[in-house]
């Protein structure tokens, strides 16, 4: 897959050489004296429309990836971690991309993104700063399946919701779940259905919510300490 954006690749280059198959380089300088000699065999120098079409017009800032295709971590894997993060319908990279950054900041152990059938991978590896790359992460499309898996595992399930506990009160199973649902709808009923307990954010002033991925990072900031 094609991943583009300074700080991505970079991280790429770094942390995974061994996936980059061709390094496309369309800025002079852009790479470190280092890097540059460690690539020197696998880089191709475009010109910035060629760039522009590679990347569809993103902002490639002048470097873009050829990486191996990412590969989703089974469940079943999964399941052999504490702390996971399942997203209840979420398609916005954007999104997506910011919680798996926080997750894997904050050390959750895997992120599980449910109600859809194919998200835009490369989109989420730049999003994240690179840290798809790095966090287990996999595509069930049916959530109440997966919701089973989990418990019949262990695992307690906490969904995000206005009328939850507030988080800063709760402490947490050791192996838990945390359900995020999407900024339009919230969690869906067949979520709602499966929770164990709700948590919530308590807010100062009164506002409606806050950004999902802004949300998850509190929660998951909380559930990866406060644990019984």
């Amino acid at each position: 897959m094609i991943i583009y954006g300074k700080q991505v690749c970079l991280y790429a280059m770094e942390r995974h050489p061994e996936t980059i198959r061709t390094v496309y380089v369309a800025k002079k300088g852009i790479l470190p004296q280092k890097l540059f000699h460690q690539f020197h065999d696998k880089i191709k120098f475009l010109e910035e429309k060629w760039a522009q079409s590679m990347s569809k017009g993103g902002n490639h800032q002048g470097i873009l990836l050829e990486i191996d295709d990412f590969e989703p971590t089974p469940l079943s894997t999964m399941k052999q971690g504490d702390f996971l993060v399942m997203l209840d319908g979420l398609t916005d990279v954007g999104n997506i991309g910011a919680i798996v950054r926080s997750a894997y900041a904050l050390g959750a152990d895997g992120v599980i993104a449910t109600g859809v059938k194919q998200l835009n991978f490369s989109a989420i590896a730049r999003s994240s700063s690179g840290a798809l790359l790095d966090m287990p992460f996999t595509i069930e499309p049916n959530i109440l399946d997966s919701c089973n898996e989990l418990g019949q595992v262990g695992f307690r399930l906490y969904g995000a919701a206005m009328d939850g506990t507030p988080v800063q009160e709760m402490t947490f199973a050791p192996k838990r779940v945390l359900v995020m649902g999407s900024e339009g709808k919230g969690l869906s009923k067949k979520a709602m259905d499966k929770l164990d307990e709700r948590v919530s954010i308590e807010m100062k002033h009164d506002f409606d919510s806050l950004n999902v991925s802004a949300a998850a990072a509190i929660l998951i900031h909380r559930m990866a300490y406060a644990v019984e």
